[in-house]
């Protein structure tokens, strides 16, 4: 039996809140150690319309399901009043194969996970002590990277640039009364970045942002935009200046992410191994050694993450009973 989920009942079972950071946590864990299949990334780009479709997969040892996510993201969609995100999610049965469900999430479990992914690098990398963010970007993972960071830290104002300063002026509009932080729109990504301790690019741009000169003591940086092999938010030097370069999969981010440019630039050497995010969540004394530190998180969405949260999903959805059931 194939239980179908809509997007409604998916929604009430999954709150965006702090029980997820130990879901999406276990998953890295599971990556560090091995104990994951997880293949590379199929991605189709449809460049007239400004839009690609992902698939991602990861079969996590011992557990009885799994997932296979297709996402899409159009970013020329809120132009027409559209969301630039969908997709949906298909569980399977690890010992057989059979569709145990299909999760018609419209790309909302995606949306979650990567913030959530957000917050448990600030989590592990950031100073504890940081109050002020930095986020470039004004979309939809701008708005959840912020309210996730403040499941994990005390912020107290936040900065915002996009390269649209009337959407940037809107954004923060928006979130006015629902966040209960000072927010601030910039003229500049160099302004952000003087003004933040933690600082989150979410854009899809194709060229370097944030420029190294204006890296300083103890700046965290999580760079979750470059999942493609053209994306590119950080100028390939930080890779090379930062204290320490946190992938959520090297062999992601050596291929889409913000280190694939540092390597095609010849800073680095593709043979340079980094320890990953689960490596860290795992063992903190790999991480961040000071308060000077200048750490980077490159984050590129892996299918563990997918499937932790697809299998959550279909757990609180077995429990409230949700769900069209098919023979």
């Amino acid at each position: 039996m194939t239980i179908i989920l809509n997007a409604k009942e998916i929604k009430s079972c999954v709150e965006f809140n702090h029980v997820l950071i130990p879901i999406i946590e276990d998953a890295f864990k599971s990556l560090a150690l091995g104990k994951t299949t997880m293949p590379p990334v199929l991605r189709l780009d449809i460049e007239k319309y400004h839009g690609e479709s992902d698939v991602k997969a990861a079969y996590i040892e011992g557990l009885d399901s799994y997932a296979i996510k297709v996402a899409s993201g159009f970013f020329n969609n809120q132009k027409l009043g559209l969301p630039s995100s969908n997709g949906l999610m298909l569980l399977l049965d690890s010992k057989t194969g059979i569709l145990k469900s299909v999760l018609l999430d419209k790309g909302y479990l995606t949306d979650v996970r990567t913030a959530i992914a957000g917050a448990i690098a600030a989590k592990h990398l950031s100073n504890p002590d940081s109050s002020t963010v930095g986020i470039i970007g004004a979309g939809i993972q701008a708005k959840m990277q912020l309210e996730a960071l403040l499941l994990v830290r005390n912020i107290k104002s936040a900065y915002v640039w996009s390269r649209d300063f009337e959407k940037t002026k809107t954004f923060v509009e928006n979130l006015k009364g629902k966040i209960n932080i000072k927010i601030n729109v910039c003229k500049s990504p160099e302004e952000t970045v003087n003004s933040s301790e933690i600082l989150i690019t979410t854009t899809p741009s194709k060229s370097a942002i944030i420029k190294s000169e204006w890296l300083k003591k103890g700046l965290h940086i999580t760079a979750m935009g470059s999942d493609a092999e053209l994306k590119n938010e950080l100028d390939p030097k930080i890779i090379k200046e930062c204290d320490i370069y946190i992938p959520d999969s090297q062999s992601q981010t050596s291929i889409l992410g913000e280190l694939n440019h540092a390597i095609k630039a010849g800073l680095i050497s593709a043979e340079k191994k980094y320890n990953d995010l689960g490596s860290i969540i795992i063992n903190p004394n790999l991480g961040r050694r000071n308060n000077n530190d200048v750490t980077v998180a490159d984050l590129t969405g892996t299918g563990v993450q997918d499937t932790a949260i697809a299998r959550y999903t279909f757990k609180i959805s077995e429990e409230k009973g949700l769900g069209l059931k098919i023979d």
